[in-house]
């Protein structure tokens, strides 16, 4: 299997909801690095994964949406813990989303899995990863 992945960040401050998180459940900021990785069993026609200038442009415009945000505020994250697990899959179905709309290139079209991963810092992450 092939893989490309791009990288990128955004801050973002957020609460939780339960006794669990603690110190957390007061406001915070959050700093994540994020990798979105591409996977495919052959190259296409060109000899890539996926355009890696559409690939980084697209995780920059899908992360755009969610920086220097508060996530306590944005409707679709209401009642939600919006947790590292949780902002990897919602970062996931947005790329996802990009893919199968054409974003990426039809070179994109051959995708067959992706998986993201948000690096809260230098010794703890996590990602979510699925078909396309």
């Amino acid at each position: 299997m092939y893989s490309l992945s791009v990288r990128d960040h955004i801050m973002i401050a957020h609460s939780f909801q339960g006794e669990v998180f603690g110190p957390a459940q007061r406001v915070h900021g959050a700093t994540y690095v994020v990798d979105a990785c591409f996977q495919r069993p052959e190259l296409d026609a060109d000899g890539l994964v996926v355009d890696i200038g559409l690939a980084s442009d697209t995780l920059k415009a899908v992360l755009a949406e969610l920086n220097y945000r508060n996530l306590d505020d944005e409707p679709a994250f209401s009642g939600r813990n919006t947790t590292t697990e949780f902002m990897a899959r919602v970062i996931f179905e947005r790329m996802a989303a990009a893919v199968r709309s054409g974003r990426l290139g039809e070179g994109a079209r051959g995708l067959e899995r992706l998986k993201v991963t948000l690096h809260e810092s230098h010794i703890a992450w996590a990602a979510y990863e699925g078909a396309l």
